[in-house]
């Protein structure tokens, strides 16, 4: 009986894998293998790690009871290799198999490696998302700009979601308006549904203390959902208590409120634990039961169909260059505050303490505090994806590089976004209470006590205005420096070269 090889990746742990709908379970063998490499090549935050870890022990456990033979390799197994490819080759010498299926990985370094194994592996296109890559390839070919807001309602078509036949429900495709309220704190607010550690997951959480202890990030209290069932649970947790406010409040940022109204289950989504469009579909099925408003329904939806759909289809018709561009041609290194060093900018400690603790920031913290900061401050886009890839429970590239590279830092000199996202600290102080607590003043335009963010905005904008200065979106921007004071506007330039300087040679900012 000639066997083959199954791979299961960390971040493939559904029964709907099409390397396992491809199998024969009466021959093929199922590998899946924990290895230092996937730990390591970035420093991965160890609630991260922790979390894939004892998801894939869970998930091989529910093969083997479905009737798959797996061979699981440990981390801390005698015979481990240090990498995937190393795994398949020392498990087709086991098993006597020559062929490997695997389901195409979301990440180039990983497509790459599996191409240059010395086995024969079939790569099959991966069926957990709503929109094919020939399909979103089809979409974009030859339109000017890949806007996702076009992309998104082909996506409602074809799904059917919020739609009254071929029009959308409530007459238009986004509320997105309605959805910039600032919060306030509400000690009765439910949180996330946290779970206890079982014994498996115990086990792993001494094991990447052991190994990976000495990366960035809190590892224990550990409370994430590791298997299907408790990802429900948590989704069902969310859709009753948080999504009828998620709307409203789902760009708001609260000192002592790290989650507000938001699911905290895009981990979950991106290693597999649940299905995007279930989950979407149960969002339509509550707004149509009049339990959840209509901007609240919607801005959930577009974020799983319409930007996670976009952003996998952008990095894959982009090609393994993608996080190697860097179109502002900005080089500084990434500040030591981003790894917990000081700084004095509360909204910035508040974010990286954050994600410090939970390996979680919502996207208006990681797109308007950590990545504004970065963009105005001239770090290099490769430093920036490399933090944001390992810091993060949810990042994987295919996800995590579109939203870095062309969202956050446009580097990608603007495939996905029309403009820069930059602003001062203007923006920080609607949408937040972190500056009533910082030691700069967001008023402040110029000064030692000023916000860097006031500074580096103006800084940034003069640095770039040949690039941006024609932008319609950014002209009104220009027309008003242009109108302030000369000496004002020597103060502001002379102030944000001070700031720079500071963060060169490490010091407080």
């Amino acid at each position: 009986m000639v066997r083959r090889l199954v791979l299961v990746l960390g971040d493939q742990l559904g029964p709907d894998l099409s390397a396992l709908n491809a199998a024969d379970k009466a021959r093929d063998v199922v590998v899946m293998a924990e290895v230092m490499d996937e730990g390591r090549y970035v420093p991965h935050h160890p609630k991260k790690i922790a979390l894939i870890l004892s998801a894939m022990r869970h998930f091989a456990q529910e093969l083997r009871a479905d009737g798959w033979q797996v061979a699981y390799t440990r981390l801390d197994d005698p015979e481990a290799t240090p990498s995937i490819v190393g795994e398949l080759i020392r498990r087709a010498e086991e098993f006597g198999a020559s062929e490997v299926i695997a389901t195409q990985p979301g990440e180039w370094r990983l497509i790459a490696a599996l191409n240059e194994a010395p086995l024969s592996v079939r790569q099959l296109p991966d069926v957990r998302f709503i929109c094919t890559l020939e399909e979103f390839d089809r979409w974009a070919e030859g339109r000017k700009e890949l806007r996702m807001e076009y992309f998104y309602r082909e996506m409602r078509r074809k799904t059917g979601l919020m739609m009254e036949g071929d029009q959308p429900a409530g007459g238009k495709w986004n509320f997105d308006h309605d959805n910039r309220k600032r919060a306030q704190v509400d000690l009765l607010r439910a949180t996330p549904m946290r779970f206890e550690p079982d014994a498996i997951t115990q086990e792993v959480l001494d094991l990447v203390e052991a190994r990976f202890g000495g990366h960035f990030g809190d590892l224990r209290p550990f409370w994430f959902a590791v298997t299907s069932d408790e990802a429900r649970r948590a989704f069902d947790h969310f859709v009753t208590h948080l999504l009828p406010g998620f709307g409203d409040y789902q760009d708001a940022m609260l000192s002592g409120d790290r989650f507000v109204h938001h699911s905290v289950i895009s981990m979950y989504l991106n290693i597999g634990l649940l299905d995007p469009l279930k989950i979407c579909a149960r969002v339509d099925a509550e707004w149509k039961a009049g339990r959840v408003p209509i901007n609240a329904a919607e801005g959930y939806i577009r974020q799983v169909i319409g930007w996670r759909e976009y952003v996998r289809g952008i990095y894959f018709r982009e090609g393994p260059d993608y996080t190697a561009r860097n179109a502002l041609g900005q080089t500084r290194d990434l500040p030591g505050f981003y790894w917990g060093g000081a700084t004095r900018m509360n909204c910035v400690a508040k974010a990286v303490d954050q994600t410090k603790e939970e390996a979680y920031a919502h996207h208006i913290q990681r797109l308007m505090v950590t990545g504004n900061f970065a963009l105005l401050a001239g770090v290099d886009p490769a430093e920036v994806h490399a933090w944001y890839l390992a810091v993060y429970a949810d990042a994987f590239e295919w996800v995590e590089a579109p939203n870095v590279i062309g969202m956050s830092q446009f580097a990608d000199g603007g495939i996905i976004a029309s403009k820069p996202y930059v602003s001062s600290g203007n923006y920080i102080d609607k949408m937040s209470d972190y500056c009533r607590s910082c030691a700069y003043s967001v008023k402040a335009k110029t000064g030692d006590n000023a916000c860097p963010f006031n500074l580096l905005y103006w800084d940034f904008l003069i640095r770039h205005r040949d690039r941006f200065g024609r932008n319609p979106r950014m002209g009104p921007v220009y027309r008003t420096w242009d109108r302030m004071a000369a000496d004002h506007r020597e103060s502001v330039l002379r102030d944000a070269a001070h700031v720079l300087r500071r963060l060169e040679a490490g010091a407080v900012v």
